[in-house]
């Protein structure tokens, strides 16, 4: 017999060889009945897996995000299962679960699969699905599989086989289709219920620009269609509030092949957007103390060496730079911590002078492959807000405190309202690869865990996930779609001060190490920009908005009493556009609200004489005759306030 933990606590025994569906049909056949995968010992496993020894056991349905990505990966092989029988001799390259679904990489030997080619290997894959077959793993030695795909003629997954250690290979096989495969896998394909094929794209096999350009598909499933029918609404909601398509549409920022791939070009509006953003959290960074700092764009190769980040990103970098100065070589800066190690050393520090808060917007650059960039979200250089605090062992859980604080104020700023906050710690047992005292460890992950309750966060812990340098607290927001991104990460670092030989006086008069903390509630300004603009779709808030209100005068009689108005409203701070055009007023007010412009001021004879405006705002329609001061207080209140988008 053997011992079975269940998440609860709760201990069941059963007989060696006992499945993980055996044991949820022993719970409740419901329950089986929606078992797609199971975790064992914290692995992911088919649930039909035999268990032989004391274990614990989560069983995984498609609640969880395991068994969702179960699914989507035996989507995969139900789409290859489809495609081998409309496409004979079509050639396999990876086929993994991704966010949101899955995709195949296949070679299709010349010939071209088209949007409406989709919808057919949709009919084909649920007329596989109907048929309920088993995906039945097998084991098989490094012979049989060469023989199995050589006989079979697929290069690709004899080049995968003659990389796998032999004893170790698996394969899948459901009803006529069989792939190289570690799993795991659902364990039939009648839990696939609806299906929608998303997506056609080349991509490089391996992601290697020397290699030949596969068709990849892109496909989810889900369990039922009403789950489907949803997604794909929110999908066409994705599609509208596309970063890349407002960030055009409103001006924001463009980009330029003659400038490079990945690096963005802010056009006024986007660069007074990000401007304001910037002095947002400069603010608030000064008002808890942080020093502000400028670092150059570049750094001698030797810095970068030192710090580490020239072994982590020298041979996917942008190349060095060499000067006239024989055996001088620059880098363009991939991080600003290195930089601020420096400026920490260039003073002494006694015990009394920490925490030291440097905080910088710097720009560092980072090569990315071509097929990689993905508008502001994947770029070659980026501003970070990037803080380094330099604190003593014993400081360590207040600082953390306090950059949580910062880090829910933008959040809350900008109505980023739920979100979960990751605990990455140490492996519970094999420590033998992090840096630092096993003292130092020990309190930094008590005040990581510590701060983040008694702040109340909602968390996730996750062990064997720190840096080796140290461990970390990652904040993942879920965005107006539903969609998760990582905004803000505080991390703990032994490791460059150990790099850096930083040091600190104590009260023993005794040289001692600081703790080195690294924050950035941002992130990346064009990341987090990219993000925002999505969650709101592009109707900023008020206060962060370029364009606040948009006078728009109905003749040339109102022209004169337009630049008045525009004029006060300038003295009072308020962001305004005179739109001058000799339009219909019709067609003035549906492009300024095409243009996600807050408040829109109609301007007549009538408005002149009465000393008015007539106000109309973004989404709400007609809010009526006001006096200016009153508009001007309503503006200034939402501003202060910090109202966010409707």
């Amino acid at each position: 017999m053997i011992n079975i933990t269940l998440p609860d606590g709760a201990v069941r025994q059963y007989e060696a060889g006992v499945t993980a569906m055996d044991i949820a049909k022993s719970i409740s056949e419901g329950l089986a009945r929606k078992v797609l995968a199971a975790k064992v010992n914290g692995q992911v496993v088919d649930a039909a897996r035999p268990i032989t020894t004391d274990s614990t056991l989560q069983l995984l349905t498609w609640s969880d995000a395991e068994g969702k990505s179960t699914m989507w990966h035996s989507s995969a092989h139900l789409m290859a299962e489809a495609l081998e029988s409309l496409y004979p001799g079509v050639k396999f390259g990876y086929g993994p679960a991704i966010e949101g679904g899955f995709y195949y990489d296949i070679d299709l030997g010349g010939r071209t699969i088209s949007d409406e080619d989709l919808r057919k290997i949709e009919t084909k894959m649920n007329e596989l699905a109907k048929a309920n077959n088993v995906y039945d793993r097998k084991e098989v030695s490094k012979v049989e599989a060469l023989e199995y795909f050589t006989k079979k003629g697929d290069e690709y997954k004899i080049e995968t086989i003659n990389e796998l250690e032999d004893g170790k290979i698996t394969f899948y096989t459901q009803g006529n289709f069989t792939d190289l495969c570690r799993g795991p896998h659902i364990p039939s394909t009648g839990f696939i219920k609806a299906i929608k094929l998303t997506n056609i794209a080349g991509a490089y096999w391996r992601g290697n620009e020397k290699n030949k350009m596969l068709t990849r598909i892109y496909g989810v499933t889900f369990p039922n269609q009403k789950e489907l029918d949803e997604h794909l609404f929110l999908l066409e909601e994705a599609k509208k509030r596309d970063h890349r398509k407002l960030g055009k549409e409103l001006e924001l920022f463009t980009f330029s092949e003659k400038v490079g791939l990945g690096l963005p070009l802010w056009l006024p509006k986007g660069a007074l957007l990000r401007e304001r953003l910037q002095a947002f959290l400069q603010k608030a960074q000064l008002d808890l103390g942080y020093l502000p700092v400028v670092t150059p764009h570049i750094g001698n190769v030797n810095l970068y060496k030192t710090s580490g980040h020239y072994e982590k990103y020298g041979k996917d970098s942008f190349q060095t730079i060499h000067t006239p100065e024989e055996g001088e070589e620059f880098m363009l800066k991939p991080m600003n911590c290195p930089h601020h190690c420096e400026i920490y050393k260039a003073s002494p520090k006694s015990y009394k002078d920490l925490p030291v808060r440097f905080a910088e917007f710097g720009t560092v650059y980072r090569y990315e492959q071509h097929g990689e960039l993905h508008g502001l979200t994947r770029v070659r250089g980026f501003t970070q807000d990037d803080a380094h605090l330099f604190c003593r062992p014993d400081q360590v859980k207040e600082e953390f405190m306090k950059v949580i604080d910062l880090v829910l104020y933008v959040f809350n700023s900008l109505s980023f309202t739920e979100y979960t906050a990751q605990i990455s710690l140490r492996h519970q047992t094999d420590r033998d690869k992090y840096i630092g005292t096993e003292e130092n460890w020990n309190l930094a992950e008590q005040a990581i865990i510590e701060a983040a309750a008694e702040k109340g966060l909602n968390t996730v812990t996750e062990y064997d996930e720190a840096a080796f340098y140290g461990p970390k607290l990652d904040f993942m927001v879920k965005d107006a779609l539903g969609r998760k991104w990582q905004l803000g990460t505080i991390q703990v670092d032994y490791n460059l001060p150990e790099r850096f030989e930083l040091e600190y006086i104590g009260a023993d008069n005794q040289r001692h190490r600081p703790v080195m903390i690294h924050r950035a509630p941002f992130g990346s300004l064009e990341r987090f920009i990219a993000v925002l603009i999505e969650h709101c779709g592009g109707k900023f808030p008020l206060w962060l908005t370029p364009t606040q209100v948009k006078i728009l005068p109905i003749s040339d009689k109102s022209q004169a009493y337009a630049e008045k108005v525009a004029e006060l409203l300038k003295n009072a701070e308020i962001r305004a556009e005179i739109d001058d055009r000799s339009e219909k007023i019709g067609k003035k007010i549906r492009e300024t609200e095409l243009a996600k412009v807050p408040y829109m001021l109609v301007l007549g004879e009538k408005e002149a004489a009465d000393n008015k405006v007539a106000v109309r705002r973004q989404a709400k329609g007609d809010l009526g005759a006001m006096d200016l001061e009153q508009f001007i207080s309503l503006v200034q209140e939402e501003v202060t306030n910090r109202k966010s988008f409707e």
